[in-house]
């Protein structure tokens, strides 16, 4: 193991809105997406983070940033980056800029797993009890319902953390989303050398990216997805997919040592298991990793299920269970897996 390298590990931070007020511009179905980009510039810069590439559809906009990826809909905005960002520096802009829209904070989730390097992360993630004491002290009045856990694991380097925080009417809706967080190393070498650009090539990231796409069969995991895809100088590589109202973001560190890749998508309770099975299955075969964690969220307990059954076809075998109910976010089930045997 390197003693200091690129983390990639993210920091993932869901925050909810609503607006009662008549003039609120929610009204008019845009919301949040009525934020100029001098605003999300400025939100960026406190996160130390830039973009790289957008694009949007009828439901939502998806940005591609030097440090993973953003996505900003009408009611809720979910902002992941990685390295040694400063994410949580993002809540107070963001809740004043959506202020001026008459829109209100209401409900806020952050999650992460177990940095590799965590002495090089900056204030304030500099450890968990940190980050919950400035995420507290930067939510509004209203989020009363408030809970912070480390979800363990046999190795503690693969815990995973969360805070959840909502008011009263958002923490009684209820909703049929799903959120799969699945964090991956010990890449396969092979698989991972895919990410590095050729030594000489000119191409800009974004055709590089989309090389990447094709060569790896990313843009197999689901071909109804519009991908947006980045590479990056000497080597990493960041996508977003757009599929209706819903996204798919991966993000790959390759380096030897430290190797590291991220896969999220949404889906809903009601959907096919079977093609959850096979879409997680496809998003873990890109990589084969030795170590796979991987994070549930949803207002159903049945729904982790099917990560085992897309997981023990590959080799994978489930490690540490663990599942916790928070406020505004549901059932929250984490669950690691490690290869078999590696040849």
């Amino acid at each position: 193991m390197a003693v200091s390298g690129f983390e990639g590990f993210e920091k993932r931070l869901e925050l909810h809105f609503f607006g009662d007020d008549p003039l609120s511009k929610i009204n008019n179905n845009m919301g949040l997406r009525l934020l100029d980009f001098e605003s999300i510039e400025q939100v960026l810069r406190a996160v130390q983070c830039t973009v790289v590439s957008a694009v949007g559809n009828h439901f939502f906009d998806a940005y591609v940033l030097s440090e993973s990826s953003m996505f900003v809909y009408p009611t809720k905005i979910i902002i992941k980056t990685c390295g040694t960002t400063q994410l949580l520096k993002s809540i107070r802009p963001l809740t004043h800029f959506a202020n001026k829209l008459n829109i209100k904070l209401c409900g806020c989730r952050y999650t992460r797993g177990s940095f590799i390097f965590p002495k090089s992360q900056p204030f304030p993630h500099t450890n968990f009890k940190e980050e919950v004491i400035y995420i507290e002290e930067n939510l509004p009045k209203n989020l009363v319902y408030r809970k912070a856990a480390v979800m363990p694991s046999k190795n503690p380097c693969y815990s995973w953390h969360v805070f959840a925080a909502g008011d009263q009417n958002h923490c009684k809706k209820s909703n049929s989303d799903v959120t799969f967080e699945i964090c991956m190393t010990e890449l396969d070498r092979h698989l991972a050398r895919k990410f590095y650009k050729k030594a000489g090539d000119c191409k800009t990231g974004d055709s590089a990216g989309k090389d990447m796409t094709v060569l790896t069969g990313i843009d197999d995991i689901n071909p109804r997805a519009f991908i947006c895809d980045f590479a990056f100088d000497p080597c990493g590589y960041s996508m977003n997919g757009i599929d209706g109202d819903r996204y798919s973001t991966i993000h790959v560190t390759p380096e030897d040592g430290y190797s590291y890749a991220s896969f999220e998508c949404v889906g809903s309770v009601y959907d096919d298991d079977v093609d959850i099975v096979e879409t997680l299955k496809k998003a873990v075969q890109v990589f084969k990793p030795a170590t796979v964690s991987v994070s549930t969220t949803s207002n159903s307990r049945e729904v982790w299920t099917t990560v085992a059954r897309a997981m023990e076809p590959l080799g994978l075998k489930c490690r540490t269970f663990a599942m916790d109910e928070f406020p505004a976010a549901g059932t929250v089930v984490f669950q690691t897996f490690t290869a078999a045997r590696r040849k």
